[in-house]
């Protein structure tokens, strides 16, 4: 391999010709690298000039996975939820200032604007997405799950879950639509898990992905190791997988099913996560007729999904669902709106549909409408004679929308199992609703489906029996359209994966996507043994006594299991009467005694809020402290009823801290602590449990 100095050819604009031939490189092991030979020829989309190559040959695959797992990955793993949490967000933030440069290269991948803003924006905002998610994580570098599983009936013995990063790598294999939201998706999620990547951008838009890790790399914000880009054709990359290590894949089915079967995964069973395109479907409920506000939406959405990024999406929809009474109406809305797609350079004025990213997907592309056209009509484009703007047809990669209609979907299939990756998608018919949802299962599992309906019940039935085929179902009208992410647009607090012919995996969804790369592992001890572990107070474990009381420490000095043993009160009828007149609350529980017939209550009841109030002026500490306030209930319960001339004492532990990040240099350095109020009466028997959120200053305000 060859060490070189980075080229700047990054400024370049699809109708300026390129100067010199530059060789897209390498980040592995910690440094920038040139494959042997080349394996890719790399071409500007619009104008089809040459510009670059790329070769992976060469690599020591076994290294670069080694180096991962142990630079990387130790790296991270020594970082909390919440360190990494700020990691992300810190990138998203520095990406966002250098995003222009991105748009400018991206314009040589055939997208436009918008489909660039998918790309990147998108991407950058995933980033954000998962950075998020630390709130919702402890503040550990592994994570705490569920809740206490009782194993004794003493309780000196119980069951927990931790979940730890798994110490291999995320080997991320991806697409060429996305070079920037399919690598950014990604890596999100595991880097927030704790486990480094190697990402393969395909070839073909792999420059792209290039740039914006030459960008992550220089600015240090990730841990050296935490991420390594392959561009190339990566022949090798999981040959060295490990029992530890997890590895993704967007693309075919077809690619996709020969990875799935590797040896290797085999062997070590290594998880592997297929997302894949499919035969994706929209479906024209039958209450939004032409006229109606729903109507139109659908005739939009249906034609934004086969131009926008030229079709070339995982989750563009193919298959469009009409009442067979309005197939007429809804085919010609639909021609006229794809007549009024510009095709041809971003660059030009008025253009609103690029190219597909190379020639050779020209040529894929066409060999599935051939097929498909063997068995349904062209009804809208042609691929030989359509116009571009400023641009050569001939050279540049332009295809023209294909709209087909296919008169009998039950009889005619192969709509049901070729897909055209491109701007091309078939109108069906269907009678009944039953109808529209047997049509989308016959696309055998796809990433989506969309219905676009006024009706709630309509919405209701076509969900609940179309769920099992989808990864995700989009319902659209009109109190939503504004702010609708659209058909094509996975989020990533949401599942993105289907069954079947989708993959039957799931990226993204918020944290369920983190916990894909931890590991699982219940523990068993006493509850004392088990606070140490999780860090979050257990029941049954060791209280030692607070001293001073906790609201006079800062948060660094507060000890998870720190406990005040608050004094006691007396309830009493005055205090029922009180509430009831001070909150307003006056259920019959609490004031009317002679309604407890057949009631679970012996006489008149204290209200639960009341025990929760009274509780608060137990433990509260009122001077001035560290404690800044007093900000939420996580959870409260009541556990058995307080009737007048019980004493409810407080037991106030400290459950768990979180630190939180300074927003800026005048904020007060504090954390977040959660206290359980454990409410109990004479017997010693709970009768109230609660967790408290306090925001307390810290001694050393720099921090």
């Amino acid at each position: 391999m060859e060490l070189i100095e980075t080229i700047d050819f990054y400024y370049i604009y699809p109708s300026k010709k390129m100067i010199a031939m530059q060789k897209i490189q390498n980040y592995v092991c910690g440094e920038w690298v040139t494959g042997e030979g080349v394996e890719t020829e790399l071409f500007n989309a619009i104008t089809g000039e040459q510009f670059a190559t790329t070769s992976s040959k060469g690599l020591d695959y076994e290294q670069i996975l080694t180096y991962g797992r142990q630079k990387g990955g130790a790296a991270l793993r020594k970082m909390t939820f919440q360190e990494r949490g700020r990691m992300l967000k810190a990138l998203a933030l520095h990406l966002l200032t250098l995003k222009n440069k991105y748009y400018q290269l991206s314009a040589a991948t055939g997208a436009t604007k918008i489909d660039s803003w998918i790309d990147i924006e998108g991407g950058i905002g995933n980033l954000f997405a998962n950075a998020s998610l630390r709130r919702q994580f402890p503040d550990l570098p592994y994570y705490v799950d569920g809740d206490a599983a009782p194993l004794s009936k003493g309780g000196t013995f119980i069951g927990h879950h931790i979940m730890v990063p798994k110490r291999g790598v995320a080997i991320h294999i991806n697409a060429f639509n996305f070079p920037i939201w399919g690598m950014l998706e990604k890596i999100a999620v595991n880097l927030m898990a704790g486990v480094p990547a190697i990402v393969k951008p395909s070839e073909y838009t792999c420059y792209l992905t290039e740039l914006m890790v030459k960008d992550i790399v220089a600015s240090g914000i990730l841990p050296e190791g935490s991420l390594q880009l392959v561009n190339g054709l990566g022949r090798g990359i999981i040959d060295h997988v490990g029992n530890q290590d997890v590895v993704t894949f967007t693309g075919s089915a077809s690619t996709g099913k020969i990875l799935k079967a590797h040896p290797k995964l085999i062997a070590e069973s290594v998880p592997f996560n297929l997302e894949a395109d499919s035969l994706n479907a929209m479906v024209l409920g039958t209450d939004a007729t032409p006229g109606t506000a729903e109507f139109d939406i659908f005739i939009k959405e249906a034609c934004k999904e086969i131009t926008v990024k030229t079709g070339q999406k995982c989750t563009a929809v193919r298959r469009i669902m009409v009442p067979e009474n309005i197939v007429g109406e809804v085919q010609e809305a639909m021609k006229k709106r794809l007549a009024g797609t510009v095709i041809g350079d971003p660059a030009q004025e008025g253009v609103r549909m690029g190219a597909l990213a190379t020639k050779l997907q020209v040529e894929r592309v066409r060999e599935k409408v051939e097929l498909l056209a063997q068995s349904q009509e062209i009804v809208f484009g042609n691929m030989d004679e359509f116009d571009v703007v400023g641009a050569d047809r001939e050279t540049g990669a332009f295809f023209s929308p294909i709209l087909f209609y296919n008169n009998d979907p039950f009889q005619k299939l192969d709509v049901h199992d070729t897909e055209a990756f491109g701007p091309v998608s078939t109108i069906m018919p269907y009678k009944n609703l039953e109808e529209a949802i047997t049509l989308t299962e016959m696309g055998k599992g796809s990433l989506v489906t969309s219905i676009v309906t006024a009706d709630d019940e309509i919405a209701k039935e076509f969900v609940v029996n179309a769920a099992h085929i989808n990864g995700r179902i989009l319902v659209l009208n009109e109190a939503c359209a504004k702010e609708s992410t659209g058909h094509g647009s996975p989020m990533p607090l949401l599942t993105h994966g289907g069954p079947g012919r989708a993959g039957g995996g799931e990226e993204m969804g918020g944290k369920r996507g983190v916990l894909h790369y931890l590991q699982r592992t219940a523990i068993q001890g006493h509850p004392t043994t088990i606070t140490k572990i999780t860090e979050q107070f257990q029941v049954g474990a060791a209280q030692p006594e607070a001293n001073p009381h906790v609201f006079r420490q800062y948060f660094e000095d507060l000890s998870v299991g720190d406990t005040v043993f608050t004094h006691k009160h007396t309830v009493t009828e005055t205090d029922i009467v009180n509430f009831a007149n001070v909150s307003g609350d006056n259920f019959y529980a609490h004031v009317d005694e002679t309604s407890l017939d057949g009631t679970i209550f012996e006489k008149r009841v204290a209200h639960g809020y009341f025990i929760l109030s009274k509780a608060a002026g137990l433990f509260v500490e009122p001077r001035k402290g560290p404690v800044l306030l007093n900000y939420g209930i996580d959870s409260c319960r009541f556990t058995k009823p307080v009737y007048p001339g019980a004493t409810i004492g407080v037991r106030f532990t400290v459950k768990e801290k979180i630190d939180q990040e300074k927003r800026s240099e005048e904020d007060i350095a504090k954390g977040i602590v959660k206290f359980l109020v454990d409410i109990y009466d004479e017997t010693g028997e709970t009768v109230g449990l609660a967790t408290i959120l306090t925001m307390v200053k810290k001694r050393n305000q720099d921090s």
